[in-house]
């Protein structure tokens, strides 16, 4: 069966963020020239996607507003001849279509899924965490869904991670299947170095069958009295097969304030235009630092 919908999770209340996403989402902070948000809505269309569907939550009307028509700024633009800018702000209108459904509680990613299940109904899925961007872009979903389709169970993106980050993500514990394809055996929550069965941390993509909505709909609230997707996860291993996919390149993480400025660098550096002058400008700046620390 082709996947044809997304979720984008963008209800959380950015609190790293502070003051900023007091009234700015954090979803609309932009990675060089394009708020987060785009950069997951654009891999999704990459990956073939029909329908998008964010799940916002209270003071993030401006996902809604970017995706809109305006008609005043296309006018402003096309009257100052800026018709390459004045075209791109119209394609966002049209980009692909979009449905957004609101958490009205902050109870975990879990929960926030399942205000999604009337809009995806009973078919496999795609959920992404736009805190996470690839180096490869699309190319990470796509691989997974390829997997989702050769072996029709769900799909996790992992990557190994240092021992004193294992306490940061979900942990798989997981028996290899072929080159950087794993079946999961078991999960845990941002368990503590000593306790975690692995070293492979789950990233922000996940290829769901739709039976995760019943296990969801049962599951307790655990780590901070949320609704863990992981112990979804869990549960689900009981019903259908979990599939980890140890993606390669690097995954740039802008759910913190330095994750966010590092994937800003990181990614305008491979600007054609805005690159060799950031690359020259950094050069400078570390070069004197050099210098003042001596």
């Amino acid at each position: 069966m082709k996947i044809k919908k997304a979720v984008i999770a963008a209800a959380g209340w950015g609190t790293r963020f502070l003051p900023v996403t007091k009234s700015q989402p954090k979803e609309m902070l932009p990675i060089f020239n394009k708020p987060i948000i785009q950069c997951s809505v654009e891999e999704a269309i990459a990956c073939d996607i029909e329908l998008v569907v964010i799940v916002t939550s209270f003071g993030k009307r401006a996902i809604e507003d970017f995706f809109d028509r305006s008609y005043e700024l296309e006018k402003v633009l096309e009257q100052k001849g800026d018709m390459v800018k004045a075209e791109e702000i119209h394609r966002l209108t049209n980009i692909i279509d979009i449905v957004y459904v609101r958490q009205k509680e902050q109870l975990g990613l879990g929960h926030a899924l399942l205000t999604a299940r009337k809009v995806v109904g009973n078919e496999p899925f795609v959920l992404m965490l736009p805190d996470d961007i690839f180096e490869q872009q699309a190319q990470v979903l796509k691989n997974m869904i390829q997997i989702h389709r050769q072996y029709q169970g769900s799909v996790i993106a992992v990557k190994q991670v240092p021992e004193d980050e294992v306490a940061r993500y979900g942990i798989i514990e997981a028996k290899k299947k072929s080159d950087r394809i794993y079946q999961v055996t078991d999960l845990v929550e941002k368990p503590e170095p000593k306790d975690a069965p692995s070293d492979l941390a789950i990233m922000g993509r996940y290829v769901l069958m739709p039976e995760i909505f019943d296990i969801l709909e049962d599951t307790l609230p655990g780590r901070n009295d949320e609704i863990q997707l992981t112990d979804g996860l869990k549960g689900l291993l009981n019903k259908s097969p979990i599939f980890a996919y140890k993606f390669e390149g690097e995954r740039y993480d802008t759910g913190t304030p330095f994750g966010w400025l590092q994937t800003n660098i990181a990614l305008s550096l491979n600007d054609p235009v805005i690159g060799p002058r950031l690359d020259e400008y950094l050069h400078e700046l570390l070069g004197v630092n050099r210098v003042i620390k001596q």
